[in-house]
């Protein structure tokens, strides 16, 4: 009985999730990323992602911890099904969005410059691309999308809110990355507007978190950054995909939600 009641409690408490207790959430994940990520590079020494060592310490170990912080709260709110799954369907043709960013990242990823990394390091970088998709998901179109859903907000304001939340905290990049940080920012809104169709159109928050993984791994295996050579042309395609979304999406945006 008592069981019961606590349940029941927590139900409640998280269908009362305020906007500020939402705010305090993110905050908390960008704490332990931003500020917990520098701690772990200056006591490890590690400040980037060339070798094995560096990639465990200034990736995967932060964004873990991330990750598992996002999950434990959605599971404290009772908020694993909402979360996971989607009620809110729109038309069969959005489907062309993560289609679409299916093929920009198997065409961005830089192959054979990856060969020569080894399979190890191919795999947690995946890893940990993986963790950056599942945490930042669960967080902007998990517990963001279902606490403005819970607030009343029409479809069409969770859609622009999330993903104006999720590119303003990238502005927190501005820590490492300085002014540039802003149009990232910018530019991360609209893809948090593709990710949010893609949650929809497949009914749940799975696709568009490993889809999410997916796209910064293409983007990074396609840099400079992680295979220390010039810039992979592929890396084009994915860059490319946010203005066709972008065009294809104003074009049809009255043709997103279900026909009545």
């Amino acid at each position: 009985m008592t069981g019961t009641h606590e349940r029941n409690a927590t139900v409640k408490s998280a269908r009362n999730l305020s906007f500020v207790g939402l705010a305090i959430v993110v905050i908390v994940y960008l704490v332990i990323i931003q500020f917990g990520g520098i701690l772990i590079q200056k006591a490890t020494g590690e400040d980037d992602i060339f070798s094995l060592r560096g990639l465990v310490f200034t990736m995967i170990v932060p964004l873990g911890i991330a990750l598992a912080f996002t999950y434990a709260v959605i599971a404290r709110l009772g908020w694993l099904t909402p979360v996971l799954r989607d009620d809110k369907p729109v038309q069969k043709w959005v489907w062309v969005v993560p289609i679409l960013l299916i093929l920009a990242i198997a065409v961005g990823i830089d192959y054979s410059a990856l060969a020569d990394k080894g399979i190890v390091y191919v795999v947690l970088l995946l890893i940990a691309t993986q963790f950056v998709g599942w945490g930042e998901e669960g967080m902007f179109r998990g517990i963001g999308v279902v606490t403005l859903r819970r607030h009343g907000l029409t479809e069409g304001k969770v859609a622009l809110w999330s993903s104006v939340i999720f590119g303003a905290v990238h502005l927190t990049n501005v820590i490492s990355h300085g002014i540039s940080a802003l149009p990232q920012a910018i530019i991360v809104s609209v893809a948090g507007y593709f990710f949010y169709l893609t949650r929809r159109v497949s009914r749940s928050n799975a696709l568009n978190s490993i889809l999410h993984g997916l796209f910064d791994f293409s983007l990074l295996t396609g840099s400079a950054i992680v295979v220390g050579q010039s810039l992979y042309l592929g890396s084009m395609a994915p860059i490319l995909a946010y203005p066709i979304l972008a065009i294809i999406l104003l074009v049809r945006r009255k043709h997103i939600e279900p026909a009545a």
